[in-house]
């Protein structure tokens, strides 16, 4: 009897879904959970002039958070980490709701025409993103100025990217007028996917477009506006290219658009007069996972719980 359940209990175990999930596991785990545990691993040790490494436990981190050259730098990215997190929280999430709201209304013609429109700058490589930018708001020969000229705010045309204060919510805005595209799609889907019922019974009720949405929609929308906050939150903490072609590796003006991934950077690789220094890149590194990983504890644990009760 027991020789029956037990051929039973192997001939029920579902092989295929160890055949199908096992390659896909394999390459994650060699492309994403391996480099992350080495990078954790290196953040430990410390290396000298010959490159050879030796155990120091947190010294890299005492160093990045004590020692002021060090500390300054670090600061600075993560604040304007947050600045860059706090603008497309503010901007593009908002206007990516308004945008799938307008989609979704039933009697808008023309639908997939203006979402192929607005979802294709998300699709264009970051590098000709970044040179048409710089033609467009260049003071000597871009057309920002001549456009603002046409409607009489010329007087208000600066030098955006090459000034200290505004360069770096500049190039936020960038990225927002890129990026605005996947919060619009995963909303739209969102509200593709509420039924009709729901709607139809709001009209009936007198409620116009304005009330069925902040009222019916809107809450049933929630769920996938998390996630679109925290595929923010990942998003931009884990931005770089963007900063890369727009100002270079030393994210000028005197590193007023320096985040952590251009830090990350130029701390592991090097750049112009600064050396390399794996170890201390990998500290940096392991440091930019722990802020993302406490942003999304802190949603799934403070955030999502809610939405669930809701």
């Amino acid at each position: 009897m027991i020789m029956t359940v037990s051929r039973k209990t192997l001939k029920s175990f579902p092989t295929h879904i160890v055949v199908f999930l096992a390659p896909a596991v394999l390459i994650y785990s060699v492309f994403m959970i391996y480099p992350l545990l080495d990078s954790i691993r290196l953040s430990f040790y410390t290396a000298d002039q010959a490159g050879v490494t030796t155990f120091s436990g947190f010294a890299n981190y005492v160093t990045i958070f004590t020692d002021e050259a060090w500390s300054n730098s670090f600061w600075n990215a993560f604040k304007n980490n947050m600045v860059l997190f706090a603008i497309h929280m503010a901007v593009q999430n908002p206007i990516g709701l308004m945008l799938a709201a307008i989609l979704s209304l039933p009697r808008l013609t023309g639908r997939h025409t203006y979402r192929t429109a607005m979802f294709m700058p998300t699709m264009m490589s970051v590098v000709i993103i970044g040179f048409v930018w710089q033609l467009i708001l260049n003071p000597l020969w871009g057309v920002a100025e001549s456009v603002m000229d046409l409607v009489g705010l010329a007087d208000y045309f600066e030098p955006w990217l090459g000034q200290e204060g505004t360069a770096l919510v500049t190039i936020s805005l960038i990225s927002v007028w890129q990026f605005v595209g996947i919060p619009l799609m995963l909303l739209y889907a969102a509200l593709l996917n509420i039924p009709e019922d729901l709607v139809d019974a709001g009209q009936i009720d007198g409620a116009n477009h304005w009330r069925i949405f902040w009222y019916i929609k809107f809450p049933m929308i929630l769920p996938a506006m998390g996630v679109v906050s925290i595929l923010t939150f990942v998003g931009n903490f884990n931005a770089f290219d963007l900063i890369y072609a727009l100002k270079g590796g030393l994210a000028g003006p005197n590193f007023s658009t320096d985040i952590m991934g251009s830090f990350f950077y130029r701390v592991f690789f090097g750049f112009q007069l600064q050396l390399g220094n794996p170890t201390m890149g990998a500290a940096v590194a392991t440091l930019m996972f722990l802020i993302i990983l406490v942003g999304i504890m802190i949603y799934l644990f403070g955030v999502q719980r809610r939405l669930n009760r809701i």
